[in-house]
């Protein structure tokens, strides 16, 4: 099982795919599994590096509250693991947070693609997508805060029975959830944020009732070099309801940065 080591915690990852590459920071509690859909899209023409935060799956999960600073670098130990130089980073929600302050302390970062993220912790409602991952029914109703009514209501019994099985095998518990989550607690990246002039674009879901789709257009106004994405009427978890138009986004904002480097 691949992993990094930062001061004695093992970070596992997966990697696949050759060319330039692309590493997936996920949500607050959630597995790597939520990135199934752009992993498949980019592992091919880039490299796709998966990582689960520390708390989740099967990296460790010591003792909490963790601080931004410390996941920041972890993706660091992650990428210096893979001995990548420069990586376009991915990341939803605290996925997201650790992605900018990895780009304003890291020299490995080329560009920024960031979902359901603000520029402040308080703007960030993520409560109602956590659920205890041995209760399969409390992970199924937590989708509604997660995705749009209308993309649940959409998809065979399934597809939802799918995700469940992937959140109850690689979700964090209740611990590793509020270790997380803590290091928003003072997140505020309003004063520094014009040292990240990496190109990056912000991606929000219309519905999105977990983080505002107001903060994510603050936020790339806020960015030197940010533009925003709205998807309307798509949820928090847009890359999973939209995952064809994201991963056509994703892909040009790839092709069209990949010489920025």
């Amino acid at each position: 099982m691949p992993t990094a080591s930062n001061d004695g915690v093992s970070l596992y990852y997966d990697r696949a795919g050759e060319g330039d590459p692309v590493v997936f920071v996920p949500e607050a509690g959630l597995g790597g599994w939520c990135w199934g859909w752009q992993h498949a899209a980019v592992a091919g023409p880039y490299e796709a590096v998966v990582w689960d935060l520390r708390g989740t799956g099967r990296s460790d999960a010591p003792d909490g509250p963790y601080t931004l600073e410390t996941l920041a670098a972890d993706l660091e130990a992650v990428l210096s693991e893979c001995e990548i130089r420069s990586a376009h980073l991915v990341g939803c929600g605290l996925g997201g947070a650790v992605a900018l302050e990895a780009a304003r302390t890291s020299s490995r970062v080329a560009t920024l693609t960031l979902f359901g993220t603000a520029l402040r912790g308080e703007q960030f409602d993520l409560e109602p997508l956590f659920a205890p991952p041995d209760d399969r029914e409390a992970l199924a109703d937590s989708l509604e805060a997660g995705l749009s009514a209308e993309f649940l209501e959409s998809q065979p019994a399934d597809v939802r029975e799918g995700i469940v099985d992937w959140r109850a095998d690689g979700d964090a518990d209740r611990a590793g959830w509020e270790a997380q989550v803590a290091a928003l607690e003072g997140f505020d990246a309003t004063e520094w944020l014009v040292e990240v002039t990496q190109p990056t674009q912000v991606i929000h879901g219309g519905a999105d009732e977990l983080v505002s789709p107001s903060a994510g257009r603050a936020l790339a106004d806020g960015l030197p070099r940010g533009e925003f994405v709205a998807l309307e009427d798509a949820g928090h978890l847009a890359f999973i309801e939209r995952s064809r138009t994201v991963n056509d986004q994703v892909l040009g904002f790839l092709e069209a940065h990949t010489d920025d480097e």
